[in-house]
């Protein structure tokens, strides 16, 4: 046999759980799960909102100081101990609770996003066709409101086609309240949405489809794990950016696209001294970065254990933040264009979430020639982007079962656990797929991340990449970090309002629902530390007390992030 040290370029391969087949595929994995959905529907509005160019001074600010740092501890950690969001824990067994609630909240965002994966399914799929179905008010669905920006051709020539876009647009300007077709298109018909959140009503059967659709995807892109997701993701990753990169060349060419783009930028640096503005941008930045769901400690855990993730962290993190601004430019040139064609001002047209990917941004596609061309390119995008989200969501939820259960069978059977999770993860999904509509679903989530022994671990940080920590991350991890979370952690209490949907007010058991399930990533962790208190051996009254003080009791040497 050949001697130990003589295995050496062996030793970073992990034959059991298996490893990235290089590190392109970790690297894009991790584009693909930080740039999602909402560096296209969230940061532009967040961006027109909070002061326009004024807002990136906060969002970068709060890239440097928390977003990077805590993109680079995940990975560290997640790479050191080789183990899933449950396995890492072995460093501090007390704590596993937290890889539970990294474990629900990858699960309550994996069953909403892919019902929204299903539905951008479903646009993409009414969007083959000659004419798009949200173009005109004529439909069965439409209500006396409805008001488009084209007039219908079984009323017009082509001689008149001018004068009559002119009427239509003249005719929404002077209503007070207008419905776009495609706001009708999406609540009466798509979603055909029920007057109360307590009325279920029926299962829409095409969404139902198309969410079986979605599930089957992702099931077949993480049929053999990260062998197979990393192969997907050189499509998935990458072909967004061309996509995004054809609407912006189309878009910046069109009529009122700079006032948009300028809408977009121009800086309000009287915004900056705003609080609620540092609390968006701090926000914006840990949702999109995905940082405490556990995604991206399951992605760094097939990485080889010398992977410098350092550098790793920082390409991934700029990349997601440089991609919320390119979106920007994508969607209000755009949006801009639609204003100069209803002749109002940008900030009528523009919104976010749902009602831009949905209502805003498919209502600006049907004044464009070939519209179902750009819409097809806009759907694909959106489907792209989420699925490379998605595909991290159940990747985390199955590393953490294989790892858990860790027996030979069940790590050689791992795709059996996969097909597992998604059909479960596909039935919790019908009932967003029913009349009470997603939009009435949303699920607002904390969790936390600790960890213990600091300096212990930045020499486990030294001795994996070969080079300690900089100083100012040390600093950041043991400081400024904690402290702008705890800032996002009071800022979101005290900027809570109750939840509507356009005019209507959700009931108060509903809230306390939303509540218990918000609650329930974070009571995971306390459950398990005082379950591990007591099943500690020869634990006495005594003892019991003795060690949850020091549960409750964080040393100095101790760091903890509340997240």
């Amino acid at each position: 046999k050949s001697p130990p040290c003589l295995c050496l370029s062996k030793k970073d391969e992990n034959s059991r759980r298996g490893n990235w087949g290089n590190q392109i595929e970790f690297v894009l994995t991790s584009v693909g799960y930080a740039v999602g959905l909402g560096n296209v529907w969230r940061f532009p509005y967040l961006c027109y909102r909070n002061g326009g160019g004024a807002f990136m001074l906060p969002y970068f600010i709060m890239l440097v100081f928390c977003g990077i740092p805590l993109f680079f501890l995940e990975l560290s950690f997640g790479q050191f101990a080789s183990q899933g969001c449950l396995g890492v824990w072995k460093i501090s067994p007390m704590f596993k609770g937290v890889g539970y609630g990294m474990m629900v909240v990858s699960t309550y965002i994996g069953i909403y996003y892919n019902v929204v994966i299903c539905i951008a399914f479903y646009y993409f799929f009414m969007s083959m066709t000659k004419l798009l179905p949200w173009t005109y008010c004529n439909n069965p669905w439409n209500t006396p409101d409805c008001s488009g920006v084209v007039s219908s051709p079984l009323n017009a020539t082509l001689a008149n086609a001018t004068t009559s876009l002119v009427a239509g647009v003249t005719e929404v300007v002077n209503r007070t309240k207008r419905t776009s077709p495609s706001e009708e298109y999406w609540k009466h018909y798509v979603l055909n949405i029920s007057d109360d959140i307590g009325n279920f009503g029926e299962v829409r059967m095409p969404i139902l489809g198309c969410l079986a659709i979605s599930w089957f995807v992702v099931f077949l892109c993480l049929i053999r794990g990260v062998k197979s997701s990393g192969k997907v993701v050189y499509f998935t990753a990458t072909f967004p950016y061309v996509v995004l990169t054809i609407l912006f060349i189309r878009g910046i060419t069109l009529d009122g696209a700079i006032n948009g783009i300028k809408y977009y930028l121009t800086p309000q640096w009287q915004k900056v001294l705003d609080a609620k503005v540092w609390g968006d941008a701090a926000s914006q930045i840990f949702y999109s970065l995905g940082c405490a769901w556990g995604g991206l400690i399951t992605m760094a855990s097939y990485n080889k254990f010398h992977n410098n993730c350092f550098r790793d962290s920082i390409i991934i993190s700029i990349t997601n933040c440089a991609t919320s601004v390119y979106a920007g430019f994508v969607i209000f040139s755009i949006l801009g264009f639609m204003a100069h064609n209803l002749n109002v001002p940008v900030s009528e047209v523009a919104d976010h979430g749902p009602g831009l990917a949905f209502v805003a941004y498919p209502e600006a596609l049907t004044l464009l020639p070939i519209s179902p061309l750009w819409s097809l390119l806009f759907f694909f995008m959106l489907i792209l982007l989420g699925l490379g989200t998605q595909f991290c969501l159940l990747e985390t939820l199955v590393t953490a079962i294989v790892d858990e259960i860790g027996t030979d069978w069940i790590i050689r059977n791992k795709t059996v656990v996969t097909l597992s999770v998604a059909i479960v993860g596909f039935l919790l999904g019908v009932p967003l797929t029913t009349q009470v509509s997603p939009k009435h679903m949303w699920i607002i989530i904390k969790s936390c991340l600790c960890i213990t022994g600091h300096r212990n671990y930045f020499k486990d940080v030294e001795m994996m990449l070969g080079f300690p920590p900089p100083l100012f991350f040390k600093v950041c991890w043991r400081f400024i970090s904690p402290v702008i979370i705890s800032f996002i952690l009071i800022f979101t209490v005290i900027q809570y309002k109750p939840i509507t949907y356009n005019d209507y007010v959700y009931p108060g058991w509903s809230l306390a629902i939303g509540f218990c399930m918000a609650m329930s990533s974070v009571i995971c962790i306390p459950i398990y530390a005082l379950y591990k208190i007591s099943r500690s051996p020869g634990a006495t009254f005594r003892e019991v007390q003795y060690q949850l003080q020091l549960f409750l009791l964080i040393d100095r040497d101790s760091l903890a992030f509340l997240l």
